[in-house]
């Protein structure tokens, strides 16, 4: 893995600012390292914060959420990203595209897919004429063994997984360095989300991004596509390691938790007791003190109402105090 990473994130926090009450604090003192090459898998329950850690990121993101602190780098390029409405429009798509939460309803159903194409590069290049556009689009598509006819067609005469697929593309049609992919498979049967991911690997292989950072809810989803694999729970980093790593022998109680819950098809699966977690997650209004999971955490210690410290090394580590306690065990355990 290179020393130097592609997109970094340091110490991000943002806010929703309310007009008849506390501000919602979604994301504190965030930092994340998405490198050259990889695809970087972002999870935890809805609310935690991963898709608007991805509208950062993703330089998205507008009132009424602020970015309050922190800093980005980006390709060697240092981002201000609490001034995100000033960012030159340059930057979105070439540096880093965002293929949205809930992309199949993005298209503009009154027009054909051709000129959905021609205004994304048209917005960027202002002097690409429609049929260089077009042929860019097809060349694409050809490229990435879909079929060219999609171009003439209106959005509701394409299915979901395919409308989904076509966004990707377009998302992408400036090369962007990162593409930053938000719960693209949340609303596709298993076929599917099996297409849209093979075609965003095949769009990392082939150089046309360089790495990728996907967002879901989907642990089993990302152990078969991603490189590495964040957990985030209520604003915050609460593990990374490699897919493998968190997926098999997860650190934290929460990431536990999280593959407790779910029902994955592997050897054993009708022997394997699936098992909700307890509670709910915490009002962002009124963070608890301390660690943000502890009281629903059934591991949790007197310590754990004080801030837990990254306990690990920088590419594998966990937000734990019951962690560092047990690493030598849980290093063991790998």
């Amino acid at each position: 893995m290179s020393a130097a990473a592609l997109l970094e994130a340091n110490d991000v926090s943002a806010h929703y600012v309310s007009s008849s009450g506390p501000d919602v604090q979604a994301i504190g003192h965030v930092s994340m390292q998405l490198y050259q090459g990889e695809i970087l898998g972002v999870a935890g329950e809805s609310g935690c914060g991963k898709s608007t850690f991805a509208s950062v990121v993703a330089l998205t993101a507008r009132p009424p959420l602020y970015v309050v602190g922190g800093d980005m780098v980006l390709d060697g390029e240092k981002i201000e990203i609490t001034q995100l409405e000033q960012l030159p429009r340059s930057m979105h798509g070439k540096l880093v595209a965002l293929l949205p939460q809930g992309a199949m309803n993005s298209l503009n159903p009154t027009s054909r897919v051709r000129d959905v194409a021609y205004d994304v590069i048209k917005a960027h290049e202002p002097h690409v004429t429609r049929k260089e556009a077009f042929d860019r689009a097809r060349e694409r598509l050809e490229e990435l063994s879909l079929p060219v006819r999609v171009l003439e067609s209106y959005p509701h005469q394409l299915s979901g997984g395919m409308k989904q697929r076509v966004v990707a593309v377009i998302s992408t049609l400036l090369n962007p360095k990162v593409l930053i992919a938000d719960e693209p498979t949340s609303a596709l049967d298993v076929s599917a989300q099996h297409a849209l991911t093979q075609q965003l690997r095949e769009l990392l292989d082939r150089g046309l991004v360089q790495s990728i950072m996907f967002i879901t809810h989907d642990l089993p989803l990302l152990s078969t596509v991603a490189d590495r694999i964040a957990i985030m729970y209520a604003g915050l980093v609460a593990e990374v390691g490699s897919a493998r790593e968190v997926v098999d022998h997860g650190w934290h109680p929460y990431t536990r938790a999280l593959m407790q819950a779910v029902l994955a098809p592997e050897p054993g699966v009708r022997r394997k007791r699936v098992e909700g977690i307890p509670g709910a997650p915490p009002d962002m209004r009124y963070p608890p003190e301390g660690c943000p999971y502890q009281p629903r955490c059934p591991l949790r210690m007197d310590i754990c109402k004080e801030d837990p410290p990254a306990i690990g090394a920088p590419h594998r580590f966990a937000r734990c105090w019951w962690v560092k306690e047990h690493l030598a065990e849980l290093e063991a355990q790998a």
